[in-house]
């Protein structure tokens, strides 16, 4: 053999342990999700699984203890979540948290020796923290369903959770010379070292851009989705399936990525989550970046944000499942700090050309009447091919401007993608600009916080 030729079949060989590098080593277990031939098969490596399943474990739950004696508001002081629980129960709450996020620092992690005082702001966000893990087990079952979660659920023991994310430092323009690069061809681990956008985050789980791949008319008419679209929501794909452990037929029929008829339950499960992290970041943690010292925000001074890893942590179920939150009752519904409590929010609005639907303080998404005035509103829609609707949101003008427009767009959103995910074609949906309504000196109006939509 010639040195040419043992010089290429080395070449090759290397090649061929380059590409098997690339597979699951077997042996390896595969899940068929869907009809066979559409490619809806899970592939696991017990190799792997053998190392996450102990991290998946859930801590035995605190002993229980009588609901019956004093309050905690009565007995301790400035308690502000949790004060109609009796002391014993408190007391017990407390004793959970402190494990599942200061098991080493215990009640001093969040406590000076005052323990009704707030200068440590681990306290002031652990507060805001209880409130936001009530707010999802009890307006978000969509996606988190009975099981719910703890505060467990993301920090595993840890003070700061494992998974978290901050906005991309902005790319350094020089002059303006180079152009805008959209974050692409960075060595960035959030989309898998790809020459993708280095943040898929942001479009998606702060701000509410179209998750779109392909569009759902011929070009060029009615698509307006671009092939940077395309790019960002590859990197947010990439993290969901890493973080849930899964590959992209977990949610998608391969026969038709797009189309929700032939798809598989978990991509609706799916939406709700993209939806419920928005909520949580700009109404739970974005509020909290003047409470933060400067060593625990990112590059931009920004606050840590939570994505799908933040809960999953590699696992399809967070936990795998376990029901952690049945054990805590408290967690399970949403406490009003307030006894006055909020304005009761006006019916919603079904005309035949107009509807208007209410949001609670400082969230973009629809509860109860008015989750069933945007039924209506798809109805109508869904009877009149050749309605087009325009949806408008609007803020009331007290609070900071941007924080109220961007809210109001959030809203917008909720009801845009509402009608777009019940087949609404994305050529009868257009977005108007946040309006501001007019101050009023009475307090806190429920009618600004409204997202009015327009039939013609």
């Amino acid at each position: 053999m010639s040195a040419f030729a043992r010089i290429s079949s080395m070449l090759a060989a290397l090649a061929g342990a380059a590409l098997l590098a690339g597979c699951e080593r077997p042996p390896v277990d595969s899940v068929q999700y869907g009809y066979r031939g559409t490619g809806m098969v899970q592939v696991y490596n017990p190799r792997a699984m053998a190392e996450q399943i102990p991290l998946n474990q859930p801590p035995v739950a605190q002993p229980p203890i009588s609901a019956d004696g004093p309050k905690a508001k009565d007995v301790f002081k400035n308690v502000q979540v949790l004060g109609d629980l009796s002391a014993g129960a408190f007391t017990r709450q407390m004793l959970a948290i402190t494990e599942w996020v200061a098991p080493k620092e215990g009640c001093t992690y969040c406590h000076s020796e005052n323990l009704a005082d707030d200068t440590k702001y681990q306290k002031v966000v652990a507060r805001r923290m209880i409130q936001m893990t009530q707010k999802i087990n009890a307006d978000w079952k969509p996606h988190v369903a009975a099981t719910g979660v703890t505060c467990y659920t993301c920090h595993r023991g840890n003070n700061i959770p494992a998974e978290i994310w901050f906005t991309a430092e902005p790319q350094n323009k020089r002059a303006d010379f180079i152009g805008n690069l959209n974050g692409q061809n960075y060595p960035a681990t959030t989309v898998g070292l790809a020459s993708l956008p280095n943040d898929p985050y942001t479009p998606y789980l702060q701000k509410a851009m179209d998750i779109r791949v392909a569009g759902n008319t011929p070009l060029p008419t009615g698509n307006r989705n671009s092939i940077q679209h395309t790019e960002q929501t590859y990197g947010l794909m990439m993290h969901m399936s890493k973080s849930l452990g899964v590959n992209c037929t977990y949610c998608h029929n391969t026969r038709s990525f797009g189309n929700w008829q032939e798809s598989s339950p978990q991509r609706t499960t799916a939406w709700h989550g993209i939806r419920m992290v928005r909520e949580l970041n700009n109404a739970y943690m974005q509020p909290l970046t003047d409470t933060f010292p400067a060593a625990r925000k990112g590059p931009t001074g920004d606050v840590a944000k939570v994505y799908c890893a933040t809960c999953h942590q590699g696992a399809y179920k967070p936990v795998y499942g376990a029901p952690m939150a049945k054990d805590y009752p408290e967690l399970l519904k949403v406490a009003m700090v307030s006894t006055s409590g909020p304005a009761a929010l006006p019916p919603p609005v079904a005309e035949a050309q107009r509807s208007v639907l209410y949001f609670d303080v400082g969230s973009p998404v629809l509860q109860d009447a008015q989750a069933r005035g945007l039924a209506e509103l798809i109805t109508t829609m869904s009877k009149t091919p050749a309605a087009k609707a325009t949806i408008s949101g609007f803020h009331s003008a007290a609070g900071t401007l941007a924080q109220n427009q961007e809210l109001a767009k959030q809203r917008a959103f909720t009801v845009r993608d509402s009608l777009l995910a019940a087949g609404i074609a994305e050529s009868r949906v257009t977005l108007a600009k946040p309006q501001q309504t007019e101050a009023n000196v009475a307090g806190e109006d429920p009618t600004a916080r409204r997202v009015e939509v327009t039939i013609k």
